[in-house]
């Protein structure tokens, strides 16, 4: 497998690659990470059973998209296919270090120019892509109302009892989404989709980096909202960003709306422990509609 990998860097690259060597890193709780040096490259290597290649291609789509934007540093996806049983996304290596304040605020400017990005076509994207390794339905859609309601929640709500969830207040949850999100007219932003703390980094030449995207054109508060769900980004992040795009009345509730997708995702990921979160927050949603 590793010989065939590396014959596609080599096809891809023109690189005169020596002894290749292998060693895990990490690489998420859905895939498996190894970088991959010799003397004078270095590579990051995502593995993933064969049947997973077209998750592995629709996010280097996803990164070239966003890198195509030249706002926003990702890392570049080289090559990816599958040999000997395995899918594999090769990316560049990159050399994390440790953001400061002129980072951090030097992310959130860049986000937001990612995020004037827009798309004539409305909502959603060219293919469906993954959520972690859920399937997310992509369908460009006119109305983002009905695009969060269908394919974002419902679609969610719909795994969700397929497992076996007990979430009675999915159906009024989803009849109140039209409420919820009552005089907001968001521009079809370029979003990453999945950007939590783990998904963005600084390198050592103090460089925002984003990765692991689950691309599409949404709302762009999806992408602040989660940046808030599981351990907030630095201050100077959210006040760059607002100065450079002002978020708009009303974020606040949304944000729960927004992060409930993930929430539900991570049940249907990972299992019961996140269906009373689940609940909670719908039912916070539900009083306010």
């Amino acid at each position: 497998m590793w010989n065939a990998i590396a014959d596609h860097i080599r096809q891809v690259t023109g690189a005169p690659l020596g002894s290749l060597r292998q060693r895990p890193v990490g690489g998420g709780s859905i895939n498996q990470g190894y970088a991959l040096t010799d003397e004078r490259h270095a590579y990051f290597v995502k593995l993933n059973q064969a049947a997973r290649v077209a998750m592995f291609e629709a996010e280097a789509l996803g990164l070239r998209q966003m890198a195509a934007t030249q706002t926003i540093r990702v890392p570049q996806p080289l090559c990816w296919g599958t040999a000997n049983g395995s899918a594999y996304l090769v990316l560049e290596w990159l050399d994390f270090g440790y953001g400061t304040h002129r980072s951090w605020a030097e992310m959130g400017r860049n986000l937001a120019a990612m995020h004037r990005v827009t798309s004539d076509r409305g909502f959603g994207w060219d293919l469906d892509n993954t959520i972690g390794s859920t399937p997310q339905p992509n369908p460009w859609t006119a109305s983002w109302v009905d695009f969060w309601a269908e394919h974002r929640i419902g679609y969610q709500l719909h795994l969700a009892k397929k497992r076996g969830g007990h979430i009675p207040e999915g159906d009024r949850l989803l009849d109140a989404i039209p409420k919820l999100l009552q005089g907001h007219d968001p521009q079809p932003s370029l979003v990453h989709g999945d950007l939590w703390s783990g998904n963005a980094a600084v390198t050592q030449l103090e460089e925002p980096v984003i990765f692991d995207p689950a691309t599409y054109f949404g709302d762009r508060e999806v992408d602040l909202a989660m940046t808030e769900l599981f351990g907030s980004f630095p201050n100077d992040f959210y006040r760059a960003y607002n100065e450079a795009f002002p978020l708009e009345p009303g974020y606040a509730q949304r944000k729960t709306l927004y992060n409930l997708y993930h929430i539900l995702n991570h049940f249907n990921l990972f299992g019961s422990g996140y269906e009373g979160q689940a609940r909670r927050m719908m039912e916070g949603l539900l009083k306010l509609a």
